[in-house]
């Protein structure tokens, strides 16, 4: 017997010149801006973390995966 399918998290791709904070300001209108963008890098500590050469802060490629919602529960 297989699983049904499940929800899945929200997530976007960066367009060209994105960064959290505009991801923030788009995906999440409802929060101030600063409070958007802390809480989409809460759920995306992947992008927020890594150390890339030549990335500017905040700065995302166009491959990257930013989650809009937190980890959803089992």
């Amino acid at each position: 017997m297989s699983d049904p399918l499940s929800r899945q998290r929200r997530w976007t791709s960066p367009q060209p010149g994105d960064t959290l904070g505009s991801i923030a300001a788009r995906e999440l209108p409802q929060l101030a801006r600063e409070a958007a963008a802390k809480q989409l890098a809460s759920w995306n500590l992947h992008l927020v973390i890594r150390p890339l050469p030549g990335l500017a802060p905040g700065e995302l490629l166009g491959s990257d995966v930013v989650y809009l919602e937190p980890p959803l529960a089992r």
